[in-house]
């Protein structure tokens, strides 16, 4: 009888040690489990998906408005000098709290003066660089005066298709995420030019290779 149980204590004992599979915590504080065969990789978490939107990172702005992040893919094929210069500028921070001073709905949202009201700019004007490419919904584009060599720092992007812009005014970018939070952007009266009153401002504005988050 007393080897039976004896048996019984056995069966039960080897039975546990396959239940329960001793775990440790390595040197991070994660759990392991150390009846994995020697030489066996640790299990990781998969590295987030990158960004589809993004093709080019160095050629590519993160432009967070107070809705959302927009993504604009820059043209350095079409115009290497404004893409150069705006590249420049926004690693400067330059455009980060400017106000879109000037938006009419269904046509653009203008920005990038820090006077805030269309007389602004950099200091620094930008020979012409047109191009056969059309203004369409979400095609970002340099402002600038009567002269064709005026383009500075403001830009705008367009609400929808206005072709009687097109090989008058510089293509740099075209939105391909995020015209959302473009569409989102406070409009002016028509009446006055589009010009906003207490008007919405760009966050921030990143190149996407050199951003954090």
């Amino acid at each position: 009888m007393r080897s039976f149980f004896a048996f019984l204590l056995t069966v039960f004992l080897s039975l546990s040690s396959l239940a329960i599979a001793p775990m440790f915590a390595n040197a991070q504080g994660a759990m392991v489990d150390q009846t994995a065969p020697k030489g066996t990789p640790p299990v990781t978490a998969p590295a987030p998906a990158a960004n589809p939107a993004i093709k080019d990172p160095e050629n590519t702005l993160l432009m967070d408005l107070k809705d959302g992040r927009v993504i604009i893919a820059l043209r350095p094929d079409l115009a290497p000098k404004h893409v150069a210069r705006i590249k420049e500028l926004v690693r400067q921070k330059f455009y980060d709290g400017l106000a879109f001073h000037r938006v009419i709905d269904g046509f653009m949202a203008q920005g990038g003066d820090p006077k805030g009201d269309g007389t602004g700019g950099s200091g620094k004007n930008i020979p012409a660089e047109f191009s056969s490419e059309h203004h369409v919904r979400g095609t970002a584009s340099m402002a600038r005066s009567s002269n064709p060599d005026s383009a500075d720092s403001q830009f705008f992007i367009c609400l929808d298709t206005a072709s009687f812009l097109d090989g008058q005014y510089t293509v740099w970018g075209q939105v391909v995420s995020g015209m959302e939070f473009v569409d989102h952007i406070k409009k002016g009266n028509k009446a006055n030019n589009g010009t906003v009153i207490i008007p919405d401002k760009i966050v921030r504005i990143q190149v996407a290779a050199d951003a954090k988050d």
